[in-house]
């Protein structure tokens, strides 16, 4: 019997901060891309409706991104006294 394993999407791996974030700033910030493109990745499905992924160096980029926006804010939480 084949046993079919699911890898869980970008969006279910993010589902503990996806409502903290502004994922429009990150679109714009980390990927010069509009926030409805950020959405549509997130989401799984195009503006026409058909499946889209996140590619392997997009992944990366988010990735990079989302650890240089922690690093920034532990910062910024570090410098209240």
């Amino acid at each position: 019997m084949e046993t079919c394993i699911k890898k869980a999407s970008v969006k279910q791996q993010l589902s503990d901060v996806l409502l903290d974030i502004s994922w429009a700033k990150i679109s714009q910030k980390y990927f010069g891309k509009s926030s409805s493109w950020m959405y549509h990745k997130l989401d799984g499905i195009d503006g026409n409706g058909k499946p889209i992924e996140f590619t392997h160096e997009e992944k990366e980029q988010l990735r990079g991104g989302l650890l240089d926006m922690s690093e920034r804010i532990r910062r910024a939480a570090e410098s209240i006294k």
